[in-house]
């Protein structure tokens, strides 16, 4: 076992799998600049050294220039312009051809500059074509409020679960983010990879963040997309949270212990396909459902959670679902405002009292 942040076990995962498989290739807008940060909060930094890169000349002056085009066509980091259309474009016609892009957004909220390519390409290519072209793309997206402001603290897992042919896939832990990240490179289909910022570690600092380091196997593995993590088990209610939010939820959890009060909790690792039959089987034991994500609370993944319970399984509650979400408003600039509208500790802590007592 290796101790790795979850920067460190995206970046193991990558670089395994384009080891094995010559078809995958990077590519975003700061993957191995001279100077940069690396795609993505740092993961991809020092990916060039191995399989090449097409910027990879720094200037006297600053800033850096593109090889000479005799020289690219063998680098598989592939350094864009600020052009998240450009990215899509790329990913969508090179995977339908037989290659398997990994992309990363500087920021998930980028997402929206790309719809197109991923809603109605990607996702539509292989039923469109009776299953004759498959588009193996997985594009990153760093979510989560950070004080950034409205536009680049979005959590909009939700917005995709909706589209039928993605897969939307949240790790939290390293040893996931590794296990979930190769499966998905080997997937057949487009994968949406949503990471916290506040959860990378790594060499980025991030006001707040928590250090999410764990241990993670050396040798080869995957995870299955579709089968949840019981992070803690419980009696009395059953926590269903993603990413940043089930380690609020762990929080709250150790104090409402000593108030007599036995939280189960649930990470969902993915969203696209979901794992209902564990919330099903932790609902017999305890009867009530409290969900937590950091996404709106109207239209979040949790009222699809709710609708299904439902639908399939309202004859095991001995109460109403509650979920704690942030209100439909924009993600406010201001850190106080910010952490006011994100859900925390004790707002999961004060809607699982309540829900006991039902």
């Amino acid at each position: 076992m290796a101790i790795m942040s979850i920067a460190d076990a995206y970046k193991s995962a990558i670089r395994e799998e384009m080891r094995r498989d010559p078809s995958v290739y990077c590519i975003g807008e700061d993957e191995d600049i001279p100077g940069g940060m690396g795609g993505a909060f740092t993961v991809t930094k020092g990916l060039g050294d191995e399989f090449g890169a097409n910027v990879r000349v720094a200037l006297d002056g600053g800033g850096f220039e593109l090889k000479g085009t005799e020289d690219i066509g063998n680098d598989r980091v592939i350094n864009t312009p600020i052009s998240e259309i450009l990215i899509s474009g790329v990913c969508v016609g090179s995977a339908m051809a037989g290659m398997r892009p990994v992309a990363d957004l500087q920021y998930g909220d980028f997402l929206f500059c790309m719809m197109d390519q991923l809603v109605n390409q990607a996702a539509k290519m292989c039923y469109m074509s009776d299953g004759k072209v498959h588009v193996p793309m997985v594009m990153r997206a760093p979510c989560g409020a950070t004080n950034r402001g409205a536009q680049h603290a979005q959590s909009l897992e939700s917005y995709f679960i909706h589209v039928p042919g993605l897969k939307v896939i949240c790790p939290s832990t390293p040893y996931d983010a590794k296990g979930l990240m190769k499966q998905a490179i080997r997937d057949e289909n487009p994968v949406l990879v949503f990471e916290h910022k506040l959860l990378y570690g790594g060499k980025r600092k991030e006001a707040g963040q928590l250090s999410a380091s764990g241990e993670v196997p050396e040798e080869d593995y995957t995870i299955p997309f579709g089968q949840a993590a019981i992070r803690r088990e419980g009696k009395d209610i059953t926590i269903v949270a993603n990413m940043l939010m089930w380690y609020k939820a762990m929080q709250a959890a150790e104090e409402l212990e000593k108030e007599g009060i036995s939280c189960e909790i649930i990470d969902p690792r993915t969203l696209v396909p979901f794992d209902y039959e564990t919330v099903t089987k932790s609902l017999k034991k305890t009867g009530k459902l409290l969900i937590v994500h950091e996404d709106t609370y109207t239209g979040g993944w949790g009222a699809q959670l709710v609708s299904w319970v439902a639908e399939n399984a309202i004859t095991l509650l001995d109460a109403p679902v509650v979920r704690v979400a942030t209100p439909d408003t924009p993600i406010p600039f201001c850190p106080t405002l910010e952490s006011y509208v994100i859900p925390s500790e004790e707002r999961i802590a004060e809607a699982a009292r309540k829900l006991a007592k039902l």
